[in-house]
């Protein structure tokens, strides 16, 4: 491994300190700070970063990428923005655990338009999987235990409530997973069989996390939102918090629509249970477009039972009735979709279920059925997904961190799977100036390797790992939108992960030093 001297840039150490001018050596992927003069020490690779600034690597808490980053390595959309770790597992769907390879395949095939396919299926538990992961891909890597598999491996995949025998079995699984490295829980409320959970089961599983220090992170209950109480799933996330003792983090938190209450009432839920003692933190995105699986304006009994469940009902004309009846037809108009396989089907990447529709001159709701079925179910729709004169107010937040949460497939993806990072220094610092850029680069660096609890990431400080970035700050740009969403970031100049380049004067050097991150061995 070559030694790398980073030389003369303004050093932001990622705690929200001011910037301070040096330099950076890195040796076995140790960084030391040197703040005084570097000529008497050799490096194998120098790199002059006089007018550049030199910073951690970015953690985003939220990624997509668990199964799609072992067919697309290099993982260019998220390292061009200075990514070096990012957290998988998230919104419940984890890919571990499983008893059997039927079990991970179908769970896969149900989730495809949130996930996609890797090329190959071969773990089940989460050592195996994180064992695939060391010098096998750019970033590294840290997993979370979705309640989905944990849901399957001890209920199933029907609506039925968890026997006590059974919540025993998946609160053992989720030990072992925690000890074979993972981080903690997390839920995704909206999505089948994770969201026949029940807020009680969700306390139970909370309760085991918490033994070995692991954090609950939350993708919380839509359907508990009524005309008279807005912040409904986010209190059962914080009542699931309090009842089990475990730290909270409420992810892609939004005010989703204007008009249903304000951005103070979600902020004012967070100070307040950190106010009573809570451990309560949450991320946000940069951009108003969210993005998920289509499958998810399908009302919830359509998948009771598993894929095959879902197929048949796609099938049925009395349930297409039923379904039809109980989608929200606001879907149709505003959201586009991507991830099409089928050739004759490419034609309506990056259009809505109505565009597509009239050019088939079908209902939209046979429309949807259809190509879920010529596509097994493997569609991803991206659409409006908060209001977008409240998302500084969430960005700059003190409790609050960045993060993407990225589906890095498709050939119209959310723009910020591209941009979410770079935005947030381009934009939301440079320009806007809404907060300073050391604080940008805390909630991007130290905060979420907190909140993950890493001992050695984050920060640069003397023997710390070699996490590295340095960028151009009058040149950082976040040129992706909504109908050229695949454009990289640019300014990101240089990208070091475990003290080797990944992004070296700009360009991808095609190096895979990304290592599995395992709770008890990086904490």
């Amino acid at each position: 491994m070559n030694s790398i001297l980073l030389k003369d840039g303004l050093i932001i150490n990622g705690l929200g300190n001011p910037g301070f001018f040096g330099s950076i050596y890195i040796k076995n992927n140790k960084v030391s700070i040197l703040r005084k003069n570097h000529n008497k020490i050799d490096a194998d690779i120098e790199i002059d970063c006089t007018n550049k600034v030199i910073s951690p690597g970015f953690i985003d808490l939220h990624s997509h990428s668990s199964l799609t980053i072992f067919g697309e390595p290099k993982h260019e959309p998220k390292v061009f923005q200075g990514v070096t770790t990012e957290l998988v597992g998230i919104d419940g769907v984890s890919p571990v655990p499983f008893k059997n390879k039927k079990e991970l395949e179908r769970y896969i095939w149900l989730d495809s338009g949130f996930n996609d396919y890797p090329p190959k299926i071969d773990w089940l538990k989460t050592v195996e999987y994180l064992n695939k992961i060391d010098n096998k891909v750019a970033v590294n890597i840290a997993c979370m235990i979705g309640n989905g598999p944990l849901r399957i491996w001890g209920v199933g995949w029907n609506n039925v409530p968890a026997t006590t025998k059974q919540l025993a079995n998946m609160n053992s699984v989720l030990r072992e997973c925690l000890e074979e490295g993972a981080w903690g829980i997390s839920s995704g409320l909206d999505y089948p069989p994770g969201a026949y959970a029940s807020t009680e089961e969700l306390i139970s599983l909370c309760k085991e996390a918490e033994k070995l220090d692991g954090f609950y992170h939350t993708h919380t209950r839509a359907n508990l939102i009524t005309e008279n109480n807005h912040l409904a799933p986010w209190e059962e996330a914080i009542e699931i918090g309090k009842k089990s003792g475990i730290p909270v983090h409420l992810t892609h938190y939004k005010q989703k629509d204007p008009g249903v209450g304000s951005f103070n009432d979600y902020l004012g839920l967070v100070e307040d249970a950190r106010e009573d003692g809570m451990d309560v933190t949450f991320d946000s995105y940069t951009y108003p477009f969210s993005g998920t699986t289509i499958t998810i304006i399908l009302p919830q009994w359509a998948k009771d039972g598993g894929p095959e469940v879902l197929i048949n009902n796609l099938k049925s004309q009395s349930s297409r009735k039923k379904m039809c009846q109980e989608i929200n037809h606001e879907a149709f108009k505003e959201n586009w979709l991507t991830n099409f396989k089928q050739s004759h089907n490419k034609k309506y990447e990056g259009l809505s279920i109505s565009e597509i529709a009239l050019m088939k001159d079908t209902d939209p709701c046979e429309t949807i059925f259809d190509l879920l079925l010529d596509e097994n179910l493997g569609i991803s729709t991206v659409g409006l997904g908060n209001t977008a004169h409240s998302i500084p107010e969430f960005v700059k937040h003190p409790a609050g961190m960045i993060a993407s949460d990225s589906l890095i497939f498709g050939d119209y993806p959310n723009p910020r799977t591209y941009g979410n990072f770079t935005k947030v220094i381009a934009e939301f610092s440079r320009d806007d100036k809404l907060l300073p850029l050391e604080d940008a680069i805390r909630k991007m660096t130290s905060f979420p390797a907190q909140r993950l609890g890493l001992t050695k990431k984050g920060m640069l400080i003397d023997g710390y790992d070699a996490d590295v970035i340095v960028f151009d700050l009058p040149k950082v740009k976040a040129p992706a939108t909504k109908n050229n969403p695949k454009r990289l970031s640019e300014g990101i100049e240089q990208v070091i992960v475990n003290g080797e380049f990944v992004i070296k004067n700009k360009k991808h050097t095609g190096n895979l030093p990304g290592k599995s991150i395992r709770r008890g061995i990086n904490s």
